[in-house]
């Protein structure tokens, strides 16, 4: 016997089969329609407009557990509902079904027979006769077990992610607390002040800075940049830290403290993944003659510092061809020095400062830039340690998330005297 698609199905050709195979086929084609909705892969419920059930299919009465004669005639679609979502259904889900005439996809807890829930997704239409006149509410219902323990498990996969995250950002927050000195010492005569301003959370920075003391009146400091972020990073800042602490403590000239330096990272990262940094090392011993300090700034690659001067200019100290530390094994390095007289205050910083960007867009935005915090350090001439750090930390506010690497910055000041302040 031959076959055809009908319209509505798979059909015998004309004129195939005989009228019995005929009429098995129309019953076979009746049955069909009937188990397909009772016992289709949905829950079918059809309702009168007050909500009545008239007529359910199998599997929504296995799903719940109750029999047939138990709901239709008897219950309303509102009384299957679990309380919460039974006030939702009269407030919302109902209301907009008889304005739209149709909702689709909505969340809802059914309570079966044995007092259980069955999470599911509902989708109702309101059907109308000839005359446009609403006769029946339609429902489709979704068993949503599996999609609901997904969901829970997504939840608990991402609260476990968020502890995680938390966990790791207390960890680096304690590893980069570690890599920074926790109190400035106290050096007589000088006001001193720092601040770390960190880009994310999540990640580490190089950046670094110390002031410790040497032999007696003399102080060294330092502040740099390791390139990179994260652990590696970490790693490399406190080989740094301890290193000119070390090489300062043998030779405190500030060229042999960063060739020490520079051997040192040479030899331990010569592979694939060679680590490097900038850093200005300075030696501070007070000036007796003309009162403030006497400074010998050495730099390897670094931004230059800026002196704030007391009769209210500033200008930044170049230290032209100092090379990067870590990178040759006879790196070129500056050296510079200077008086920081009563009133001046000097300035060194990394480059996170200058590199970050100004109304931040996700091109970028323009780059903050070394002539405007020249600009920046004249406005606040003359001034001390903590007023600079200070308005450099509302600086860095406004760039927001403009500020895409860790900022290190130090400043010292000479104050002077109280005749002199009065003047």
């Amino acid at each position: 016997m031959c076959a055809t698609d009908g319209e509505d199905g798979w059909e015998p050709e004309r004129g195939e089969g005989s009228p019995d195979e005929r009429a098995r086929f129309a019953a076979l084609l009746e049955d069909s329609a009937e188990d397909l909705y009772e016992r289709a892969p949905c829950g079918f419920l059809s309702t009168l407009l007050d909500g009545r059930i008239v007529k359910i299919n199998g599997t929504l009465l296995d799903w719940l557990g109750y029999r047939r004669g138990d709901l239709v005639g008897r219950k309303h679609f509102s009384e299957l509902l679990a309380v919460g979502d039974r006030l939702y259904h009269e407030t919302h889900f109902a209301p907009l079904l008889r304005m739209q005439g149709e909702v689709s996809g909505i969340a809802l807890e059914l309570k079966a027979a044995d007092g259980s829930r069955l999470p599911v997704l509902v989708t109702s239409t309101v059907k109308t006769g000839s005359d446009g006149q609403p006769l029946l509410i339609r429902t489709t219902v979704f068993d949503a077990r599996d999609r609901r323990a997904y969901e829970k498990e997504l939840l608990r996969a991402r609260q476990e992610a968020d502890q995680e995250r938390d966990r790791l950002r207390q960890l680096a927050t304690t590893l980069q607390q570690t890599l920074l000195p926790p109190t400035l010492v106290n050096v007589p005569g000088l006001d001193v002040s720092a601040y770390y301003h960190i880009a994310s959370v999540d990640e580490v920075g190089g950046d670094f800075y110390d002031l410790f003391p040497l032999s007696a009146g003399t102080w060294g400091l330092f502040l740099g940049d390791v390139c990179g972020k994260g652990a590696a990073a970490a790693a490399v800042t406190s080989l740094t830290r301890y290193t000119l602490r070390a090489a300062a403590v043998y030779d405190p000239d500030p060229a042999a403290v960063l060739a020490n330096l520079n051997t040192v990272l040479t030899h331990e990262y010569n592979g694939a993944d060679p680590r490097f940094c900038t850093v200005v090392f300075g030696l501070l011993t007070p000036d007796a003659d003309r009162g403030g300090f006497h400074i010998t700034l050495a730099s390897g690659g670094h931004p230059p510092a800026m002196l704030i001067r007391a009769d209210g200019t500033a200008d930044y100290l170049p230290t032209p061809g100092g090379q990067l530390i870590g990178v040759l094994p006879d790196a070129h390095i500056a050296t510079r020095t200077i008086h920081l007289a009563p009133g001046d205050t000097l300035l060194l910083h990394t480059d996170g400062l200058t590199e970050a960007h100004i109304h931040a867009t996700p091109g970028g935005g323009e780059r903050y830039g070394d002539e405007a915090l020249l600009d920046f350090g004249r406005t606040l001439a003359p001034t001390t340690a903590s007023a600079t750090i200070g308005a450099i930390r509302d600086l860095l506010d406004t760039f927001g998330t403009g500020v895409d690497d860790d900022t290190a910055v130090l400043a010292i000041h000479v104050p002077r005297s109280t005749g002199e302040e009065q003047k």
